[in-house]
């Protein structure tokens, strides 16, 4: 009997199920999962986790907060309690993100990161199942740096280019997650193309540039290739470390038939370990990223994305409990 495509590509990567649905984590059994605010609000919507939502709220309240505070702090813990439900279910890590709306705080993103792990603590999860999500702003690797360094994993989001990913190498993060359907969904609007094959696909081509500089210069930051908008991107790179794919792409390989090829090896990246990178400075940093303009534009577009989906959680938490409407500053 044939085996599925699902099935075959898992024999040359690491699948990840893009998603808060315990269902659909129960189905595909990944070895890990992701989460983001979009897919958190998504699960907050679904009525089987309303159990889950009231002892979030219950807890925050029994811990002293009120009003805004409250609900924020019931967001956090709700966030934990999906993580901490998803790990019963799959072998592997779970990544749980910092509020978007830090992005551009180092400090704060530390000490929100610490809090969320100590939540899980407190539900006696170890804590080298847990990555800490993070946007790759300059400050969100910097964050993302000195949380390695004391042995806290991190997992460097919203990442659209060479120069994010070569930053996140000097921090020395655990995983970095290149986005490919936003890249692909940028350049079809701006150059005006309907299709793009997948060998010529940006987004595509921009996970295999910086999986290829990885592998070339011995870095050992894993690279999981994220957002997809189709089977065949997915596909495309077959053999990445890891990929997180959402439920309808995961059913529909679980579907297909067809022959899976590894896209990417390490024999592919020819080593030079005589040589190495040189480290980004600040400055060079945000000068890369201010002249890539699809780079720029996606950062900070997925950033904002973030933050109005948790600002919708924290309307639909407020309807959820009769309080009154008003979202913070």
């Amino acid at each position: 009997m044939t085996q599925s495509t699902l099935n075959q590509l898992k024999a040359f990567t690491t699948i990840v199920a893009d998603t808060g649905d315990l269902n659909a984590i129960q189905q595909f059994r990944p070895l890990d999962a992701t989460t983001n605010p979009s897919l958190i609000t998504a699960a907050a919507s679904q009525l089987e986790n309303k159990e889950l939502i009231e002892a979030a709220y219950d807890q925050a309240k029994s811990e002293g907060y009120q009003t805004d505070e409250l609900i924020e702090r019931t967001i956090d813990i709700l966030t934990v309690k999906l993580g901490v439900e998803i790990l019963k279910i799959i072998e592997g890590r779970v990544s749980t993100e910092v509020d978007a709306s830090l992005s551009y705080d180092t400090e704060a993103t530390i000490e929100k990161a610490k809090e969320l792990l100590a939540l899980y603590h407190a539900y006696g999860v170890d804590q080298n199942r847990i990555l800490i999500k993070i946007a790759s702003t300059w400050e969100g690797i910097q964050a993302a740096k000195a949380l390695e360094a004391e042995g806290i994993h991190c997992n460097l989001t919203l990442l659209f280019g060479l120069h994010q990913a070569k930053a996140c190498a000097d921090a020395k993060v655990t995983l970095i997650s290149p986005f490919v359907g936003r890249i692909l969904d940028w350049f079809k609007k701006a150059e005006n193309v309907e299709h793009y094959p997948v060998d010529q696909d940006p987004g595509v081509l921009s996970v295999k540039q910086i999986y290829h500089f990885y592998k070339q210069y011995d870095i050992q930051t894993e690279v999981m290739g994220a957002s997809f908008r189709s089977v065949d991107q997915v596909l495309g790179l077959a053999g990445c470390d890891l990929l997180t794919v959402s439920p309808n792409l995961l059913a529909e390989l679980e579907r297909d038939q067809r022959t899976v090829t590894p896209q990417l090896t390490c024999d592919h990246a020819q080593p030079h370990q005589a040589c190495r990178h040189e480290t980004l400075t600040e400055e060079q940093f945000k000068q890369l990223l201010n002249a890539d303009l699809m780079a720029f534009q996606l950062l900070q577009s997925g950033i904002d994305g973030f933050i109005k989906a948790r600002e919708q959680l924290n309307t639909l938490l407020r309807q959820s409990f009769g309080l009154s409407a008003t979202i913070k500053a």
